[in-house]
C-alpha cells in the first residue's frame, strides 16, 4: 500500500494540536461530504482519506505509532518482537561488544520479517493477507445512537461497535480482519463503508439536520403550540404569532451527534410550511371577508 502523508491530508503541520486535528478535520469533510459532491468519485475518495487520517491522528497511541513508524505503524508489535529477537539472539552468539551485527544477522533480521534467504540459510517468504472492503447499509436513526453489529465476512461472524454520527460514505479500518496472512505474515485488514439511507422526513448534513413542520393559518396568525418528532423523541414548539410561511427556527444541540465527541450535537432546524383552509363554510368565508375589509 503507498504511503499516505495523514498530516497532508489534513493540510496541518507535525506539531498541530488535537484542536488544530478537529478543527482541519470538520472543515474539510464537510467540504468533500459525498452529499454535496455526488457525481464526484475523487471527492468520495478524498472523503475517506480524510476520515482514516482523523482516525488515526486524532488517537493520541495510534498517531504516535504512526510518527514513529510512517505507513507500517500498525505493525509496530512485530517491529519491537524481531527487535527483541533479535537482541535475544546476538546475546546468545556471546558476541564481543554492544551494538555489533554481521551483515549476515542484519540479513537474517530482514529475512525473518520480509522474507528471502539469509546467511545462505533459504526461508519461506511472509506475505501480509489480502484487505477486504465491505458496504454497511443503516438507516438514519441507526447512525443516531452508537450501537453494535455483527457482519459475517467470508463466512466469519465479526462483531463491531459502530460509533454515534457516523458519516455516509465514511469507510472505517478493522486491523487484521482481512485475509490471513501466508507463513505467518500479518492477516490484511477490513474496510468498512456505511451507506446511509436519506431519511423519508430529516435531512441530514453534517451533524445539522432539517425538516418542515406544517401549520394551520390560524395558528400562524394567532400563534399556539405544535409537536414535532425528533430523532431523539418528540419536542414541543411554540409558534408566535403572525409567524410567515417559511420561517425558521433552530433547536440548539437536537441535531446528529458529533463523530467520536461524546456530549456533542448539531442543531436541528425547523422550517414553517403553512397551510392554506379549503372547503370553507359559508360562515368562514364571510369572516375571511370582513377581515380582508378591514385591510382595504
Amino acid at each position: 500500500m503507498a504511503y499516505i502523508d495523514y498530516y497532508k491530508v489534513l493540510g496541518i503541520e507535525k506539531s498541530a494540536t488535537a484542536k488544530d486535528i478537529k478543527t482541519a478535520y470538520r472543515k474539510l469533510a464537510r467540504k468533500f461530504h459525498p452529499d454535496l459532491n455526488p457525481n464526484d468519485k475523487e471527492a468520495k475518495n478524498k472523503f475517506q482519506q480524510i476520515n482514516e487520517a482523523n482516525e488515526v491522528l486524532s488517537d493520541t497511541i495510534k498517531r504516535k505509532k504512526y510518527d514513529e513508524y510512517g505507513n507500517d505503524w500498525q505493525h509496530t508489535e512485530d517491529f519491537e518482537k524481531q527487535r527483541q529477537s533479535q537482541q535475544q539472539s546476538q546475546n546468545s552468539r556471546g558476541q564481543r561488544y554492544s551494538g555489533a551485527q554481521s551483515e549476515d544477522d542484519f540479513s537474517d533480521f530482514f529475512a525473518s520479517m520480509f522474507g528471502g534467504a539469509g546467511g545462505g540459510r533459504s526461508r519461506q517468504a511472509k506475505y501480509r493477507g489480502e484487505d477486504y472492503n465491505a458496504e454497511l447499509h443503516l438507516e438514519l436513526i441507526d447512525a443516531y445512537t452508537t450501537h453494535k453489529q455483527t457482519l459475517t465476512v467470508n463466512g466469519k461472524s465479526i462483531r463491531i461497535t459502530i460509533p454515534a454520527g457516523i458519516e455516509n460514505g465514511q469507510t472505517i479500518k478493522i486491523p487484521g480482519h482481512g485475509s490471513l496472512g501466508v507463513n505467518g505474515g500479518p492477516n490484511g485488514d477490513l474496510y468498512i463503508t456505511f451507506s446511509i439511507a436519506n431519511h423519508s422526513v430529516i435531512k441530514r448534513l453534517g451533524n445539522n439536520l432539517y425538516a418542515k413542520a406544517e401549520i394551520d393559518l390560524y395558528t400562524a396568525i394567532l400563534g399556539g403550540e405544535i409537536t414535532i418528532d425528533t430523532l431523539s423523541g418528540q419536542v414541543k414548539l411554540k409558534v408566535k404569532p403572525e409567524t410567515q410561511n417559511g420561517s425558521k427556527v433552530n433547536l440548539k444541540g437536537k441535531g446528529f451527534p458529533v463523530y467520536k465527541s461524546e456530549g456533542q450535537f448539531g442543531d436541528f432546524q425547523i422550517t414553517y410550511s403553512i397551510k392554506i383552509p379549503t372547503g370553507l363554510t359559508a360562515k368562514q368565508r364571510e369572516l375571511f371577508t370582513e377581515i380582508a375589509k378591514l385591510n382595504q
